[in-house]
């Protein structure tokens, strides 16, 4: 079985200058906090883990990464691998709760994140770009931070792109608008052109269409036969 869900974990509020590059500084917008699961076939693979203590954000509803996923019906041993885009909070610090997971970071997003990953843990680091079989490519861009990166996970014609904060919500890609959170601002505006297109699903972790007031999990693509 193939399967993409997606687990909210809560729901907030974020400066508009930082969700859009040229965006309103008075304009305060709603955003959610999601992370994905990838079932594919043996392996049940993290991409991000979400936190427990809210990373500083007032959320009007949240629950812990772990019950969100146990929700949906997986034991955090279960998880066999986690990518992690980048080294915010709100993306890594519940990895501690997935003690039997190999992590798979970009090198440069190590020594940042290190403070929240459990001293026996394995961990595989990448430079520009690896892969978790023959379906999933983990690549470098390096816009919102200096080793963000994204995943690609090719399933027939569709490539599903897992933005992490190289895009915080879908009007990004519509309007061609890069984020406003981005340590290289041009890296980030070719983000959106080169993954503008039918090509691509982007999959995000903040957009408040995610399962609007609530927070749980819904599947995003299922291939029983895969």
């Amino acid at each position: 079985m193939r399967r993409i869900v997606v687990l909210k974990y809560g729901e907030s509020i974020y400066n508009e200058k930082y969700i859009f590059a040229g965006g309103a500084p008075d304009v305060m917008l709603p955003i959610s906090f999601v992370f994905y699961l990838i079932q594919d076939g043996t392996r049940n693979i993290l991409v991000d883990v979400g936190c427990n203590d809210g990373a500083g954000f007032e959320m009007s509803c949240f629950c812990s990464p772990v019950e969100a996923l146990k929700e949906y019906g997986l034991q955090p041993e279960e998880i066999t691998d986690v990518f992690l885009t980048h080294r915010h909070r709100d993306h890594v610090e519940a990895i501690g709760d997935f003690k039997n997971a190999v992590i798979h970071i970009q090198a440069e997003e190590y020594a940042p994140t290190k403070k929240f990953i459990p001293e026996n843990s394995k961990v595989e680091m990448f430079e520009e770009e690896t892969s978790l079989g023959p379906n999933l490519i983990i690549r470098k861009i390096g816009g919102h931070s200096i080793g963000s990166s994204v995943a690609i996970y090719h399933h027939g014609n569709k490539k599903y792109l897992f933005c992490g904060d190289e895009c915080y919500v879908q009007a990004c890609f519509d309007n061609q608008i890069p984020t406003g959170a981005t340590c290289n601002p041009e890296i980030s505006k070719q983000f959106i052109q080169d993954y503008h297109g039918d090509d691509y699903v982007p999959l995000l972790f903040h957009d408040p269409s995610i399962l609007p007031g609530r927070v749980g999990n819904q599947v995003i693509m299922e291939d029983v036969c895969g």
